[in-house]
């Protein structure tokens, strides 16, 4: 009976020590952003004890950066393929220059190709307005204004596009 009192002053220092310090013995605490174990460190910044379990903070990774891409690695009729400047402030020679202009031609008139077929098959697939019923739109009229809908703010995008790369063609000439 007389080591009760003891055995109950033991374990409510356990419990006490286990709620007091959560991670064996020593407090952490939050700083804004970051953590600390130093009490004195905490107290002089105003930070806050933690309360709970264990906290794991894992340090970010540093961002590499991609080396610069020279023209050569472009597709198109480039018969000079030579690599690009050491440094981003340094003079191209006029051949070099030509080839790249050649080779950016070359990109927005293809794409200028593609934009024009799909602006083609989307005026073919509208009809006028009228476009043909599909099978669910023949018992459903809502779905098929949906698509006419659809339909028609498509195109605009593609004349915004086919639009967009004849400016850029037309600067690509006046530049010459």
């Amino acid at each position: 009976m007389k080591f009760l009192p003891v055995l109950l002053v033991a374990a409510a220092s356990v419990v006490a020590h286990a709620q007091g310090a959560p991670t064996g013995g020593t407090r952490i605490y939050r700083c804004g952003n970051s953590y600390t174990n130093d009490a004195v460190e905490a107290q002089a910044k105003g930070c806050k004890p933690l309360e709970g379990g264990n906290i794991t903070v894992v340090p970010g990774t540093r961002v590499q950066q991609a080396p610069p891409r020279s023209a050569s690695a472009l597709p198109g009729p480039s018969a000079n393929p030579s690599p690009a400047p050491a440094s981003g402030g340094s003079r191209v020679d006029s051949a070099e220059q030509r080839a790249r202009d050649a080779d950016a031609r070359y990109i927005l008139e293809s794409e200028l190709k593609k934009a024009e077929s799909r602006r083609a098959e989307l005026l073919r697939e509208y009809n006028n307005g009228e476009p043909e019923k599909l099978g669910p739109e023949t018992r459903n009229h809502q779905k098929y204004l949906d698509r006419v809908a659809e339909l028609k703010a498509a195109i605009s995008r593609s004349d915004a596009d086919v639009a967009g790369i004849q400016r850029e063609l037309s600067r690509l000439s006046a530049s010459k």
